[in-house]
């Protein structure tokens, strides 16, 4: 148990779950998309669905998506705000499964077109799981610098990535290795100690076999 578990973060209300966690699920999410949402397809499962609305779940997770904090005052705006901002977005319910109860799923369309699938789940005190990604699973909390490589299962990636880690003198926090089956996608989740480079992102990027790189940062937005 930790203090977020007794009084909960610094919000605005009514839910810890329902609505500071939706705004980090909103706010992560952008970060891993690393551009601004011209499109947003939003999938409400179990109690999100079922009492969201009260909650100002679908609020709390539109403001996410522009960039809010949780604190942020204008997060019951949040609608009007994404329509000043030329987002467009859909809301829905749908049974994603034998998931956490408070979950979403997403489908993403940035302003270049760059594209993102994510399931995320509000895990109770502001806290939020990240569950999968672009139908690939995975799981981190959006709370450390988050490198996430999709790669074909080969010999040599992990090594490649994590020397290049080592190289630069990012410290490894946890690291998750998942593939969909022998030889096929896999994916490197590597919560970090520090941020990593953009230089060090695309040189990833460029290694044969690598088939997508994405990377969650916690630097404000704009900020090098």
């Amino acid at each position: 148990m930790n203090l977020l578990d007794i009084i909960g973060p610094v919000m605005v209300g009514p839910s810890s779950s329902h609505t500071a966690g939706a705004v980090k699920i909103g706010r992560v999410s952008r970060k891993l998309l690393a551009e601004e949402i011209a499109d947003a397809k939003i999938y409400f499962h179990g109690s999100f669905l079922a009492t969201g609305k009260g909650h100002g779940t679908d609020k709390a997770l539109i403001a996410g998506l522009l960039g809010m904090q949780v604190d942020d005052s204008r997060i019951p705006e949040s609608f009007a705000l994404a329509k000043e901002a030329g987002m467009t977005f859909t809301l829905e319910g749908i049974d994603l499964g034998d998931v956490h109860p408070n979950s979403v799923k997403m489908n993403l369309t940035g302003k270049s077109g760059r594209t993102l699938e994510i399931v995320a789940a509000s895990v109770g005190g502001g806290q939020i799981r990240v569950c999968e990604l672009d139908g690939l699973t995975v799981n981190f909390s959006g709370d450390y610098p988050t490198l996430i490589v999709h790669n074909l299962d080969q010999p040599g990636h992990v090594t490649e990535v994590t020397s290049m880690l080592a190289h630069k003198s990012v410290n490894i926090a946890t690291m998750q290795l998942y593939r969909a089956n022998r030889g096929g996608n896999a994916v490197m989740v590597i919560e970090c100690d520090k941020e990593v480079s953009a230089e060090s992102i695309a040189w990833l990027e460029h290694l044969e076999g690598i088939m997508k790189v994405t990377y969650l940062s916690l630097r404000e937005d704009g900020q090098a």
